[in-house]
């Protein structure tokens, strides 16, 4: 057995055996969710959630009211009332980072003064440090290749080191929130680090960060080993990490961030319970599958421009041909937005700014015939006509591969980012908790005789 793995004794026919049994006993006829009545996923048939819980923190629109009846229209996204779009923008126009601006805003509920911005950035350094010998002892100790099992577990140790850290008090948690929002980037990338270094056998180097740097100049500088970067790579992933903030309360991950809140249990556990809900591919880590997509898709094409080609292998991919099998498409069609997504729509233009000066045209000219054929092929294939449009994570792993950014650290880009979104939900959850969140499930298992062992 390898010394550096758990108990891996092959057991491969007594888990069939058992797994076989486990199946058996465990699947539900899909006609009794119809009968019931039950929202699977937690979603109406026509894809709509179900409405769970009130929040002031985002707001999604996904359609308009025209003649009294809700149509879809181009999506759009508010953080605490304001357009996201209107927020990049004035960011962009000022030319200046805008991530610890909107930070701010999730968390207090109103854009900050100069002054209030000055003084919440001062204090986003100041907590921007980690424990005496932490990257030793606990970050370069027991590498992982999942970086979001590296930075879960950081964030459980973290607790060790709270001289409060069960108290959910809203001073503390807010304390709390604070420091993980300033470190989640170290977390990141030391973690990434560490994977290269003791399981790749690569250079091992430790950055620290810059007082007077953004949270994306912090991300860049220790990640490369020269610690250099342009401006506009910067503020393109500085608007990146804008866009992947908050996104309403149903998301999955901020759901989960909900109800592990409801329950009263500490911050450390609650981010936790978010960072392994984002990890799935259903949910943060779909822009790792689009990026690898598209990795197979070059090297099949012969022609990038030619869009038959392009056709044939968005069709095999939906037949189960290509890629990964799984007969998806990925980057396209959203659980929310119908028309478009409007952070993909923000996100496009700076990233084709980003590939015409790194030299990425041709990529990114594939990426635009593929966003423009694959509603069609989908449509055609799967008889879906309502609309498939591409959502943020389509372009986002362009994005990073033209940032060199390894892509073993694209969702945990997207925690550092969206931790900003769960601890305001924490926080909101706090301020208005009354309940535990605990949905009903109905049983469908019939009673049965209890029998002695010597009888069964």
């Amino acid at each position: 057995m390898d010394n550096n793995t758990w108990n891996y004794s092959d057991n491969t026919p007594v888990i069939d055996g058992l797994t076989h049994k486990m199946e058996e006993h465990s699947v539900i006829d899909t006609d009794l969710y119809s009968k019931y009545n039950v929202k699977r996923g937690l979603r109406d048939i026509d894809g709509k959630g179900v409405l769970t819980g009130l929040t002031d923190i985002s707001t999604i629109k996904q359609n308009k009211l025209v003649d009294g009846k809700l149509v879809p229209c181009d999506g759009e996204l508010y953080y605490r009332g304001y357009n996201v779009k209107d927020i990049v923008h004035g960011i962009t126009v000022d030319n200046r980072f805008g991530f610890e601006e909107v930070v701010y805003l999730l968390l207090f509920g109103e854009m900050p003064t100069v002054d209030e911005l000055k003084n919440f950035r001062s204090l986003l350094v100041q907590y921007r440090t980690l424990p005496q010998h932490f990257v030793r002892d606990v970050i370069l100790k027991a590498p992982s290749e999942d970086m979001m099992n590296s930075i879960a577990r950081s964030v459980l140790t973290l607790f060790c080191y709270d001289k409060n850290p069960n108290d959910t008090s809203l001073n503390n948690v807010l304390r709390q929130s604070i420091q993980l929002i300033s470190v989640f980037p170290m977390l990141t990338v030391y973690g990434y680090h560490a994977f290269n270094h003791y399981l790749r056998d690569k250079s091992l180097y430790i950055h620290l960060p810059e007082p007077s740097m953004s949270t994306a100049e912090v991300i860049l500088s220790l990640l490369r080993p020269d610690r250099k970067y342009t401006d506009l790579e910067a503020k393109v992933l500085d608007m990146a990490l804008i866009l992947h903030m908050e996104h309403g309360g149903g998301n999955n991950s901020t759901f989960t961030t909900h109800v592990v809140t409801s329950s009263g249990t500490d911050t450390y556990s609650a981010i936790a319970a978010a960072l392994s809900s984002l990890k799935g591919p259903k949910h943060g880590g779909a822009n790792v599958k689009v990026y690898e997509m598209f990795e197979d898709m070059k090297e099949n094409l012969t022609d990038w421009s030619d869009n038959e080609q392009i056709e044939r292998y968005l069709e095999k991919l939906l037949d189960k041909q290509a890629f990964d099998r799984k007969g998806l498409i990925y980057g396209m069609g959203h659980a929310v937005y119908t028309i478009s997504d409007p952070r993909q729509k923000i996100l496009k233009g700076a990233v084709q700014k980003l590939a015409d000066v790194e030299g990425f045209t041709e990529e990114f000219k594939l990426y635009e015939r593929v966003e423009k054929l694959a509603p069609e092929v989908i449509g055609r294939k799967r008889k879906i006509y309502k609309g498939v449009a591409s959502n943020v994570d389509f372009y986002s792993g362009l994005l990073y591969s033209m940032l060199d950014i390894p892509c073993e650290l694209y969702t945990p880009l997207f925690a550092t980012a969206r931790i900003a979104g769960w601890s305001a939900h924490r926080l909101e959850e706090l301020v208005n908790s009354g309940k535990i969140i605990r949905p009903a499930y109905m049983s469908i298992s019939h009673e049965k005789k209890y029998k002695s062992i010597s009888e069964r």
